[in-house]
């Protein structure tokens, strides 16, 4: 099984070794053949998303996922539901592709002034350490060292994303 993954930048790919090492203890055996694509800080969309997931599809992958952030600095999405539809719609309804989103369980309560990496970033810099926050560098370390069981249990769209893989390689679902 290959499976394309379309992320929007450099923090989904620090993900990519966490989300494999989870995976293992799942699948083992049926472990696909993950490639994280990333879009410069953003999927494409409409046509451009469509002839993206066609060229993976016609590429011997199995499986095109495509994951957004929903508070992307435009307004194309309302929600996470919003933001599935549309880029299923862009794609065409295509049995190979799966949308998803990151969005946080109460989009209200998010203060996009302040976003998390913002207030590590400040914890890093009040603390005892000689340099500051970097997603990129920082995000793998601080992931590797927590159970991601834990945030699946929390985050419902982060356990769909996950599903959706442990479904494609018939691994057995977290429920």
């Amino acid at each position: 099984m290959k499976i394309a993954i379309l992320v929007e930048g450099a923090t989904e790919q620090a993900f990519k070794p966490i989300l494999v090492a989870f995976l293992k203890t799942r699948l083992q055996k049926q472990m696909p053949k993950l490639k994280f694509i990333p879009h410069d800080g953003r999927i494409p969309k409409e046509e451009k998303l469509q002839r993206v997931v066609e060229y993976l599809l016609s590429d011997d992958y199995d499986a095109v996922i495509a994951l957004t952030d929903v508070y992307t600095g435009t307004k194309d999405f309302k929600d996470g539901a919003d933001a599935k539809k549309k880029m299923t719609d862009w794609v065409g309804n295509n049995p190979k592709f799966y949308p998803h989103v990151a969005q946080p369980g109460v989009p209200e309560q998010v203060n996009h002034n302040n976003p998390p990496s913002y207030r590590i970033k400040e914890i890093f810099e009040s603390g005892k350490c000689d340099r500051s926050y970097s997603k990129i560098r920082d995000a793998q370390r601080i992931l590797k060292d927590n159970d991601l069981m834990v945030a699946v249990n929390v985050c419902p769209k982060l356990k769909a994303f996950i599903n959706t893989m442990l479904l494609l390689c018939a691994g057995d679902l977290i429920t």
